[in-house]
Parts: structure tokens; sequence; C-alpha cells
């Protein structure tokens, strides 16, 4: 059998001047590394409003959520954060500033948070929401909001609310895993 029709055989270990076990090719060497995901979003204003996603998909379809999602080859995290309000909102928005980055390693995720405005009012469900809003702070649905990093956003905006300068944020005080 020659190297063109071999199938590649996996198998755990730590490749030599690494730290970490990995899925190692018996084969021809490959290491195949398993990085966290990147996801972008931001809070979006409007007129003293926040823009919210009811969720249509999985996970937690049904739940309120900012716009946000995964990053794609090949774009700005920035980039990434516009596409996803057009995608879940049918919203324009430009990026103001950065509001936070969250790490969560449960689920190996990197959530980078941008603070937004609505280029124009206009937002309608995109496919992977059900609806969308505009909505003051009592107005938010806190108890059917999709996950904590949501609320920490929201809540570490909140503090902020008005301010020009101000450090981003990290994960809440003892919030290390959960999403």
């Amino acid at each position: 059998m020659n190297s063109e029709t071999q199938k590649p055989a996996f198998r755990r270990q730590i490749p030599a001047g690494d730290t970490h076990e990995r899925d190692v090719c018996s084969t021809c060497g490959f290491i195949n590394y398993v990085n966290p995901k990147v996801v972008t979003g931001a809070i979006v204003r409007h007129d003293g409003k926040l823009l919210l996603c009811r969720r249509a998909i999985e996970p937690r379809t049904g739940f309120w959520t900012l716009p946000a999602g995964f990053m794609e080859l090949g774009e700005t995290a920035e980039q990434a954060a516009m596409r996803e309000a057009r995608e879940e909102a049918n919203a324009e928005i430009v990026i103001d500033r950065l509001l936070a980055v969250y790490t969560i390693p449960r689920i190996a995720q990197v959530q980078i948070m941008y603070l937004a405005r609505l280029a124009r009012p206009d937002i309608s469900a995109g496919p992977e929401s059900l609806e969308v809003k505009l909505a003051g702070w009592d107005e938010i649905p806190w108890a059917d909001l999709a996950f904590p990093s949501v609320r920490w956003a929201l809540e570490q905006y909140r503090s902020v609310e008005g301010l020009s300068d101000f450090p981003a944020f990290a994960n809440p005080p003892g919030e290390f895993g959960g999403i």
C-alpha cells in the first residue's frame, strides 16, 4: 500500500514541543488542532432602546438575545458583528467601540461584543429570528434571555451608558464557564 491510498490513523498524543494532548496522524504526522470558536455581536442602540432578537434556532429557540454569531474565515470581528445584525434582524449597524471580550472555556468560545447603533431604523426578523424588537430597559425580557453572556453585556453596558471612555469589560467576577 502506498502513501496515496493509506487512510489517516489518528492517535492521541502530546506532539513534540507541545504541552497539550492532540489528535496526531500516525501516517503523515498532521496535528489536528481544535481551538475555541470566536463569536461576535453587538449591543445595538437606537433612540434610547436596544435591539433584541428572539431566537428561531437552537440552542435556546424562543429566547431573546443580542445579534451575534460565529465569525467566518476572511472577516474581521467588526464585519462579523455587522453581518450577524443583518442576518438576524435585517439591520444595518455602525460599530462605535468594543464593549467586552468574554472567555467561556466550557463551550470553547471567545465572545467579542461591541457597542453599535442602527444606521437606519429599519429592522425585521431574519431567518435566524422569530421576531426582533427595540426595547427600553424596562421592556427587556430578563427572565427569557438566551444566555448569561447576554445579561453580562447588557448589565455592563448599563454601567457605562452615556460614557465615552471606559475600558473593555471581561467576564464578571466568578463567571468563567456558564453561558
